[in-house]
């Protein structure tokens, strides 16, 4: 095998499969690095429990005070978490990016505060590659739970999606898209890009460490040490490395890489959401649509209330028996079967809340993950906001009994944080790891503070954006 690349990429999602595919469409030879599998189109079923197994990470943990968790998900599989989420496609708001500067002084090449605006390019770019579109096409649960918002003064509008108009609302967004509407990095820009030659997918292969030299000038780094599925170690080197292995996994690889920043693996966004269930009299079939078509943003802005509630929210079977809980605590015994039986006449809500990035990710003295979150008061005022107001409008649509999950995080965040000031950051602002020359990140992990909104299409622009600075660069 091949082992000298102008680029190297480590993990196929949102990040790295946009990136990997840039490059390689402008004739660099690109070595994509995936630790899962290549599961294509035709190989997904609506088989919950099996793709939970083959296409996401393990579930992870964090402890809250008083004895609960917060639970982790993310893909792990060619795609990454785009092959198994639900294709929302929204631009970051204003008021998110606006926090950027603050909190690490970044800026952009003008030297202006960096804002919306400096991503409006790559949005459109990334929106006209995914054929992003206004899902208007609404199913009997979100009209009942819409006249639930309207009650209370609230409204739900279309979602915007990366979903073509071959969906069937098979509402298997989780389980990867058996239709190949939903549009993922791996039937997009990584399809596209293979058969051009100048991109290499190996799947199953582990990255161990970032090998990084004592050049002159400084560090750089060199390539990368990983492991492939039969465990032999392989060596490939590069003129640079790029690694979007996701928020909770990059900054990780980093350390073990040797790199020693003091904001590495700090400044964590949960983006903390939980899906909120109502039981209601009539058939909702909540199971069988595209889930997230509408949502409600009048509570957005952290003044306003620091929340976003989607609608229909995930109705996988096995999840919502085994997580529904209520103001006692979960559900066991004859309650959870009297709860679980009508399934088909429930609708929900996914409520996610604005967080303040108190969260981490760090090595213990072994070598092994432990991932901490500090919830302040603000943070859980809101996370209480918006879980008071999902049960009120599920309660006003007409649900005679309201059930709700704990806490998950999905949209995870920052980590590896870019900006100007390398004490508050670990990248600059094109994504180049402060100390090391051609070492970048490209995935959420990038993100300074936490978007109020799936934070899939800002990490695709970044990504986007990075493509255009390393050409640019590299033909410098």
């Amino acid at each position: 095998m091949k082992t000298d690349f102008d680029l190297i990429v480590i993990g196929s999602g949102a990040g790295g499969g946009v990136l990997a595919a840039e490059l390689a469409h402008s004739d660099c030879d690109v070595l994509l690095l995936e630790t899962g599998r290549h599961w294509p189109t035709e190989s997904f079923k609506r088989w919950e429990a099996k793709a939970s197994h083959d296409l996401f990470w393990p579930m992870r943990f964090a402890p809250l005070p008083g004895g609960d968790a917060v639970a982790f998900l993310s893909g792990r599989c060619v795609g990454g978490t785009t092959t198994v989420n639900t294709k929302v496609a929204l631009r970051a708001h204003e008021q998110d990016v606006a926090k950027w500067h603050a909190a690490t002084g970044l800026t952009n090449d003008d030297g202006a505060p960096f804002a919306l605006a400096d991503l409006d390019p790559y949005y459109r770019r990334v929106e006209d590659v995914l054929r992003v579109r206004e899902r208007s096409d609404w199913d009997k649960c979100i009209h009942t739970v819409q006249a639930g918002f309207r009650a209370l003064g609230a409204e739900l509008e279309p979602v915007h999606s990366y979903t073509g108009p071959e969906c069937e609302k098979y509402g298997s967004c989780l389980q990867g898209c058996p239709t190949g509407a939903g549009k993922s990095t791996m039937n997009t820009y990584i399809a596209q890009a293979l058969p051009g030659g100048r991109l290499d997918l190996r799947t199953q292969a582990t990255v161990r460490r970032i090998l990084i030299d004592d050049a002159p000038g400084g560090m750089r780094a060199a390539g990368v040490e990983y492991v492939d599925a039969a465990g032999a170690c392989h060596v490939v080197k590069a003129r640079r490395v790029v690694v979007a292995a996701g928020a909770l996994n990059t900054p990780q690889l980093l350390m073990r890489s040797g790199l020693r920043n003091a904001a590495l693996g700090r400044h964590v966004g949960l983006h903390p959401a939980r899906l909120v269930y109502g039981l209601f009299d009539e058939i909702q079939d909540s199971h069988r649509v595209y889930p997230i078509s509408a949502h409600c943003m009048q509570f957005q802005r952290d003044e306003d209330g620091g929340f976003v509630l989607e609608a229909s929210t995930v109705m996988d079977p096995i999840a919502f028996a085994t997580t529904i809980r209520d103001e006692h605590g979960p559900l066991w015994g004859q309650r959870l079967v009297d709860a679980v039986r009508p399934y088909r006449r429930y609708g929900g809500v996914l409520a996610m809340v604005n967080d303040e990035n108190n969260a981490s990710v760090r090595l213990d003295a072994q070598g092994a993950e432990r991932i901490e979150v500090n919830l302040n008061a603000r943070e859980q005022q809101r996370i209480d906001a918006a879980l008071r107001f999902s049960r009120d409008v599920l309660r006003a649509a007409g649900a005679r009994e309201v059930y709700w999950t704990g806490l998950i995080s999905t949209h995870t965040q920052g980590g590896c944080r870019m900006g100007d000031d390398p004490a508050r950051s670990v990248v600059d602002r094109h994504g180049q790891c402060h100390g090391v020359r051609d070492l970048y990140v490209a995935d959420a992990s990038l993100i300074p503070c936490t978007v109020s909104v799936n934070p899939s299409l800002t990490v695709m622009a970044l990504a986007t954006r990075l493509a255009e600075h390393l050409l640019t660069e590299m033909a410098g």
